[in-house]
């Protein structure tokens, strides 16, 4: 499942999630810790993204960090 990468994996994507959401803070990504409610909520505040739009980047972001990875 891309949510278990993106718990398991935070600490390894955390910087590769901070250059594909650039208007993420540090502490966002503190608070983050690989939650992906959590991840999908700031995207909507930082981005006025709706919840659909903020899950659809947040998959596309976990197929790219499986890839960058070398996950199955």
């Amino acid at each position: 499942m891309q949510s278990d990468v993106l718990d398991r994996c935070w600490h390894q994507i955390r910087g590769h999630a901070r250059q594909w959401w650039g208007e993420l803070t540090d502490d966002d990504l503190d608070e983050i810790q690989g939650r992906r409610a959590v991840l999908v909520g700031k995207l909507q505040a930082r981005y006025g993204r709706t919840r659909e739009e903020a899950e659809v980047d947040v998959n596309r972001f976990l197929v790219r960090a499986r890839t960058l990875l070398k996950l199955q």
